[in-house]
């Protein structure tokens, strides 16, 4: 069947890709092997949220006596927490179905590879093939849990995300391997429902990518909250012979200790699915593992574009959309469907999200990064200590860090370590897509009280005009 636009893949690139294209007045198929909605919406971004929103009411519980409110006995369900979360993903399926109705994009399931320019044989689950055909193909293939050599994934002892969302019994105890966003999120939900967690981080800190002061600030309240914490350190092997997990553990000064425990997560990263996918006989370019693509997610190949986890930069949902959507413009505009070209990509712009307690989010420069390009800075902090809407929540840990260029006042980065912050990032991503300056922030009226105004407040402190703290 031959068609305008394919996408293989349905994650959080593909189907928003596919929309846009039928949109623009396309015939779209889109092609995916598992299910609607890729790996964010149903093992990933999207069930995750909701055991995080589990372990929160847990907290809350545990803490009650702390807003004057009095409970007694309840513990926490693990099978209930699974099965809610699996229902959420399974709702936000049935959404994608929905929208792929409604805008009249074929659904085609089946594994998909590349055989010849403009084709994609798709094999379905009882091993029929058929042909599909499209001038324009959008790869959309994401990414999986990266595994190394040492830690060797048996899906039961050693488990990666996937698996770690439906154990079914709650562990009394857990290594987690690796201190980004996947490893810290599971191992604030798992210690908040009382499993012991110990993180072990090859990089000198925890969240390694983000601001040196807010990985401090994390790692001194997952101490707090009974989470242990090793950094500068590295797994050298498992052994899974036993009922549990045994990991031999180098530290910094080469000493090694073992640690044991019922279960090890791996989260380590994520690398792209792009094998066994017919770039290679295509031609297609890939570079370090990726897809190579221009500013417009074309491939080095003529009616190849490819977006999301597969190509470069940051393996985030939200990136992945806008790449998605850029495509489907682009292929808008080269067949006169669409008035103009879409706007570039601005990589330097990707807000970054981490939902453990408490909450991450940054966008731009970190104050040693931008030191390290030469800007003179200014820096702010606002602690939450000082915020009314917070100290009435509850929820002081954490603080709200700016950083402007002194010469100009350009808004080069902001930090956010606190409750909710995931939600007050887009105030800044904003503000420097439109080239906002320090003076304009200071300026614009920030609502009282709120825990967004912590950004005013921020500022106020780099320009010496604070006057709440």
């Amino acid at each position: 069947m031959a068609y305008d636009v394919i996408v293989l893949g349905s994650g959080p690139g593909g189907y928003p890709a596919a929309i846009r294209a039928s949109q623009l007045g396309f015939k779209v198929a889109i092609i995916e092997k598992e299910s609607l909605g890729g790996i964010c919406l149903n093992w990933g971004c999207i069930p995750t949220k909701a055991l995080i929103k589990s372990a929160n009411v847990y907290d809350y519980f545990k803490h009650s006596t702390d807003y004057g409110i009095n409970v007694t006995g309840g513990q926490p369900d693990f099978g209930a927490v699974i099965k809610r979360s699996r229902g959420v993903a399974d709702k936000m399926n049935k959404g994608v179905a929905y929208l792929m109705r409604k805008n009249k994009i074929d659904v085609i399931m089946g594994y998909g590879k590349l055989t010849g320019k403009g084709k994609i044989e798709v094999t379905a689950n009882d091993g029929k093939k058929q042909t599909v055909e499209a001038k324009h193909i959008i790869i959309a293939t994401g990414g999986r849990s990266r595994e190394l050599p040492n830690l060797k994934q048996d899906g039961k002892k050693v488990v990666g995300y996937r698996e770690a969302m439906v154990l079914p019994q709650q562990p009394k105890s857990m290594i987690v391997v690796g201190s980004g966003a996947i490893g810290v999120e599971f191992a604030y939900v798992y210690n908040s429902m009382g499993t012991k967690v110990t993180i072990v981080e090859f990089m000198p800190r925890v969240v390694p990518v983000e601001d040196e002061e807010i990985s401090k600030e994390l790692e001194k309240q997952f101490k707090k909250q009974g989470i242990e914490i090793m950094t500068n350190a590295t797994v050298e092997s498992v052994d899974i012979s036993g009922n549990g997990v045994k990991a031999q553990v180098k530290k910094q000064d080469g000493s090694t200790v073992t640690l044991e425990a019922d279960i090890v997560l791996s989260a380590v990263g994520v690398v792209a699915n792009v094998e066994n996918i017919g770039l290679e006989e295509l031609g297609i370019k890939t570079e370090k593992g990726r897809i190579v693509v221009d500013k417009y997610q074309q491939t080095n190949v003529p009616g190849f574009f490819a977006i999301g986890d597969c190509t470069p930069h940051q393996a985030l949902a939200h990136k992945a959309t806008r790449e998605g959507i850029n495509a489907a413009e682009y292929i808008g505009y080269i067949e006169k469907k669409a008035p103009h070209q879409p706007d570039v990509m601005d990589y330097s712009n990707i807000p970054g999200c981490t939902y453990c307690t408490p909450e991450i989010a940054s966008v731009g420069l970190t104050e040693k990064a931008a030191k390290e390009a030469g800007f003179e800075v200014k820096v702010g902090k606002f602690p939450f200590s000082a915020s009314g809407k917070a100290t009435a929540a509850g929820a002081t840990e954490g603080f709200v860090k700016v950083i402007y260029d002194a010469k100009y006042g350009e808004f080069l980065g902001a930090h956010m370590i606190g409750n909710n912050v995931t939600e007050m990032i887009a105030e800044v991503v904003v503000a420097r897509k439109l080239e906002t300056t320090a003076h304009e922030i200071l300026n614009a009226v920030h609502p009282h009280p709120t825990m967004s105004e912590a950004v005013k407040e921020a500022t106020a402190v780099a320009y010496g005009e604070a006057t709440d703290i």
